[in-house]
């Protein structure tokens, strides 16, 4: 029996926030702790807001090296009265993880792996380490950490911790609160203490101890103890309640678990400063099965007889769903593999062999075909396929957002949960309920084993009618979830979304022992305040809302996919932060070089939008003259990674141009701007003397001046220019071969005409062996690149003109135009439309401009050399987002080559890594993918990569390697000549002039973050 004791009053309001000095905070928080504190305006609006749809802008953010130091970190902030808030990967979509106070990201160093007990079967982990990492990192034990949201790859386990969050696999190994042992916490106030389950022994001991921690305990307890009845009546009991505080382990006759009671309190209570994780053994194999029905309600009525055989996943996705994702172009080659149906699920089993993962499946699929609406089928235990398949379901966000000829759609009720044997006519009544509000299109998908329901809605955010119409919507919805006995969060947490809701769900008695929980660890609400309990209105801290105003200024660019707005282009962003990834894909390179937040495209685009205006608090005040997004912008690589992998197709290289043309208009340029962005003219001018231009430009002295007066950085060794154009080559040699095939245009980019040259011929070699005949435009033209990515994009469009009214007449005749410099054939696939989004010409010139591998795969008839050798692929940055590079693969594979291509950037990126200040980011984004794959690399095995800026990353770097173009490789396969690798003595030469290399760095790290200081 539990002493009666006095509990304090409940926080039932906020209190008011005292005043904080900021400026005396943001000094005694640098004095005192080991991290970086900002309190800058870029950081404070990249931070603004999370996945949600809230926005606070912080006091200031402090990313600490160690947890001792964010201990420290805390102890000021009590000093001063400022409140906390903890962040992980900030991909909330309940307002979580934005508020008016001092944010610690965790994510940038906190992120150890402390310890693993393989025979335990558990590991200590920091709060920043991503679910993928810790994943990967116990890879070789044969364990893992068993729940999977499908933010994975950048989700941190401190982010699951707040949240409780659960993903598919939460169908066999639970939410995240049934994977944790204990917790080690940090109170406001200062207590330390690790926390897990108390037997009555240890509660005793922990009472007699006396101090702060059994003061804890024993009103937790009282509070547990008087309330009892209330929570076991109204805490549902389905597999998927993450909604309020996890008092359910306190009870008695219960565990009295504080870890687990805490998990899910959304930095509400307490920090968390390391966990203690149960872990699972990793499926040696799994199969896949995909049953399709009349539609997503029918299917989820069939899940409580699917559940019964227990799979690993079994996730539902409705026909609005995939055919958005049709409308949007994603994962073709997957949704033809659905079988028929308006309905599917998704279910997968694991095993110790893939015999067995099958005999799991085809048990399913025999005990189904016996029901009365049996589903159509289809089966699969193809690794690659199965995640093809499932990347279907886990872009449900992106492909539900900014869905062509539809309104926005946004979050607020997008995870509620039922019973699962409940849960068609949950959907039948929500899809009811949806049509009667106007907002029938939204997609129904999600978790459908245990009964939790993913959308996103189309609700006006911006009228005063348009959030009544929400208000009223959640009303109605909260009321329809509890009909069920269900929970208003299934998987995101209440945060500010839902705050609001819970006297609904829990009764005014369970409401109160919230209320009472959260005073005892933090009585003057300083822990993330106003999220769960006391929260703000749902219609308070909008990131829109009815008094957003925020500015349409004129542009450069088109963005004809936007409506021709540039404020809309920006809100793409919705904040699911797979920019934040640490591997796989391009994007984003700069934020896996500085893990810095305003580094990251999503960072970026806060900060566009705060430019933009539109609040009053807005810490971006200058508009285009920012410097605050200058220096946001001035490491973004414009690699176009996020206009590929990001699942909104934020194109942050357009973002970039544009707003550099703005910043920089009747005003004095960087230097690079200046030597690089006209780099076609300096070309042309270097092409009456080449000899005479890089003996002086490599000359000692001179070459080092020549640097600092062009911004050039002193660590990398100026091109040299070919002695004789490719363009000049080939009109003294002339068209030949028969051109049985008709003419093709190769284009002769700046990269290729002066400064390799031998790519160019190599592919005249190969194109006329295919039969065509090779055309050359007359004159020197540009297609702009460089203009564009330094933002002069008026003298881009000047430079494309000029060119467009050469190509014209052949345009209209249908003839192809071949780029073998990638980024210069994204430019007329996809930049040049944007600039010109009404121009026929342009539209002939995107839709026939052709990759190399493009054309020749076109071409009947034609094969490919016998090559058969391993080869290692750096895909340049814009041939993955632009172009496609699987056309590439293939002609490679046809012709015997075994192919690792590289993910990542190259981090060279055209005048990006030549730019002075740029050269640690510039090094470390090679270093994660691009260099180590080189070094590893055999003698015999080929380094390939078309990008100009690719194969000078890897010449300067040290490695003792020269990669090749397509057309080298296919021109000398076809020759029979020798294509194994360069050695080392071969790979000084430069651009088809052999030269010294000066001024070369060896691309290591100075131990410092490169990226964080302000230019």
């Amino acid at each position: 029996m539990s002493q009666r004791v006095f509990v304090p009053e409940p926080v039932t309001t906020r209190p008011r926030q005292p005043y904080v000095r900021v400026r005396d905070l943001e000094r005694d928080l640098a004095e005192r702790v080991d991290g970086e504190v900002r309190f800058d305006p870029g950081t404070r609006g990249a931070y603004s807001t999370d996945g949600s749809n809230y926005r606070q802008v912080p006091l200031g953010v402090v990313v600490p090296r160690t947890v001792d130091a964010a201990v420290e970190a805390v102890a000021v902030c009590r000093r001063h009265g400022a409140p906390v808030t903890s962040r992980g990967g900030g991909t909330s979509l309940a307002g979580q993880t934005c508020n008016t106070a001092v944010v610690i990201d965790w994510s940038a160093h906190c992120d150890r792996l402390v310890s693993v007990d393989v025979a335990a079967r558990t590991c200590v982990v920091e709060p920043g380490i991503v679910l993928d990492v810790l994943n990967r990192r116990l890879a070789e034990t044969g364990l893992m950490f068993g729940p999977r949201p499908s933010t994975h790859s950048q989700c941190t386990l401190g982010g699951m911790i707040g949240n409780n969050s659960c993903g598919s696999t939460a169908q066999a190994y639970g939410k995240t609160a049934d994977n944790v042992s204990r917790l080690e916490i940090l109170t406001y106030d200062g207590l330390r203490m690790w926390v897990g389950p108390t037997t009555e022994e240890e509660y005793a001991e922990i009472l007699a101890e006396g101090g702060p921690r059994a003061r804890i305990y024993r009103e937790l307890r009282l509070i547990a103890d008087d309330h009892a009845g209330a929570i076991r009546d109204r805490f549902p009991d389905i597999p998927r309640r993450v909604s309020g505080y996890n008092l359910d382990q306190l009870v008695p006759g219960g565990p009295f678990d504080l870890a687990r009671a805490l998990v899910g309190s959304e930095g509400t209570l307490v920090v968390v400063l390391r966990a203690e994780l149960h872990l699972v053994p990793s499926p040696a194999a799994e199969s896949l099965v995909l049953l399709g029905y009349h539609d997503i309600a029918a299917a989820a009525d069939a899940v409580p007889r699917i559940a019964r055989h227990r799979p690993l996943q079994l996730e539902g996705v409705d026909d609005r769903l995939v055919g958005f994702e049709r409308a949007k172009g994603m994962h073709p080659d997957a949704l033809k593999r659905l079988p028929e149906g308006g309905g599917w699920l998704m279910v997968s089993f694991g095993g110790d062999s893939q015999r067995e993962a099958d005999e799991r499946a085809r048990t399913l699929t025999d005990d189904l075909r016996r029901t009365e609406h049996a589903p159509h089928i289809a089966f699969f235990d193809d690794e690659q396929i199965e995640k093809h398949l499932w990347e279907v379901r886990e872009s449900g966000l992106g492909a539900t957002a900014r869905v062509p000829g539809l309104p926005e759609t946004w979050e607020g009720w997008e995870d509620s949960a039922v019973p699962p044997d409940r849960l068609g006519d949950y959907l039948r009544d929500l899809r009811a309920l949806l049509r009667e509000f106007g907002y029938g299109q939204a997609s129904l998908y999600g978790h459908f084993g245990q009964g939790c329901v993913h959308t996103r809605i189309p609700f006006d955010l911006v009228t005063a009618d348009g959030v009544a119409a929400y208000l009223a919507f959640l009303d109605r919805a909260a009321d329809l979830v509890v009909s069920y006995g269900g929970s208003l969060s299934g998987e995101h947490g209440d945060g500010q979304a839902r705050g609001g809701l819970l006297p609904k769900m829990f009764g005014p008695d369970v409401i109160k022992a919230f209320e009472q929980v959260k005073a005892v660890f933090d009585p003057d609400d300083r822990m993330n305040p106003g999220k769960v309990v006391a929260p703000y209105g749902m219609a308070e801290n909008l990131r829109l809302g009815p008094a957003w105003t925020p500015g349409s200024p004129s542009t450069h660019f088109g963005y004809p996919e936007d409506d021709g707005s540039f404020q809309r282009a920006v809100m793409r962003c919705v904040g699911v932060g797979q920019c934040r990834r640490h591997t796989g894909g391009v994007m984003c390179p700069s934020y896996r070089a500085t893990r810095d937040e305003e580094h990251s495209t999503r960072g970026r685009a806060r900060l566009l939008f705060e430019m933009l205006g539109g609040h009053s608090d807005s810490p971006i005040g200058d508009g285009w003259r920012s410097t605050a997004v200058r220096d946001a912008l001035d490491l973004c690589l414009a690699c176009k990674g996020c206009k590929h992998d990001c699942p909104m197709q934020v194109d942050m290289a357009t973002y970039k141009s544009e707003f550099l043309s703005h910043h920089y208009a009747h005003r004095l340029r960087p230097a690079a701007h200046y030597s690089m962005g006209w780099l076609p003219l300096w070309a042309r001018l270097a092409a009456l003397a080449p000899g005479t231009v890089d003996a002086l430009a490599h000359a000692p002295g001179l070459s080092a001046a020549l640097k600092r007066l062009g911004g050039i950085d002193p660590a990398r060794s100026l091109p040299y220019f070919a002695a004789t154009r490719f363009t000049d080559w080939y009109r003294a040699r002339g068209p030949r071969g028969d051109g049985r095939r008709g003419p093709v245009v190769l284009w002769p980019d700046t990269f290729t005409n002066n400064l390799s040259p031998r790519v160019g011929r190599a592919a005249v070699e190969v194109l006329e062996e295919a039969g065509y005949r090779v055309i050359i435009p007359p004159g020197t033209l540009c297609c702009g690149l460089t203009w564009i990515s330094t933002g002069q994009p008026g003298m881009a469009k000047r430079v494309l003109s000029r060119t467009l009214r050469t190509l014209g007449p052949v345009l209209r005749r249908g003839i192809p135009i071949v780029g073998l410099e990638p980024s210069c054939t994204a430019v007329f696939r996809d930049d040049a439309p944007n600039l010109f989004p009404r121009d026929k010409d342009v539209a002939r010139l995107s839709e026939q401009t052709r990759t190399l591998a493009e054309l020749l795969s076109d071409t009947d008839g034609w094969r490919p050399p016998r090559i058969d050798r391993a080869a290692v692929s750096q895909p340049h940055c814009h041939h993955h987002a632009v172009l496609g590079y699987d056309t590439d693969r293939e002609l490679l594979s046809r012709a015997g080559v075994r192919l690792d291509a590289v993910g990542g950037c190259c981090g060279l990126a055209g005048d990006f890594g030549f730019t002075a200040g740029h050269h640690d980011v510039s090094m470390a984004c090679a270093e994660q993918e691009l260099l180590p794959a080189v070094r590893a690399a055999g003698p015999g095995t080929l380094v390939l990569a078309d990008g100009f800026s690719c194969r000078t990353q890897i010449e300067q770097s040290g490695v003792g390697r020269r990669a090749l173009h397509l057309a080298e490789v296919l021109a000398a396969a076809r020759r029979g000549d020798d294509i194994g690798a360069f050695p080392e003595d071969q790979a000084g030469r430069r651009n088809d002039r052999a030269g010294r290399r000066d001024g070369q760095g060896d691309g290591r790290r100075n131990g410092r973050r490169p990226g964080r200081e302000k230019r």
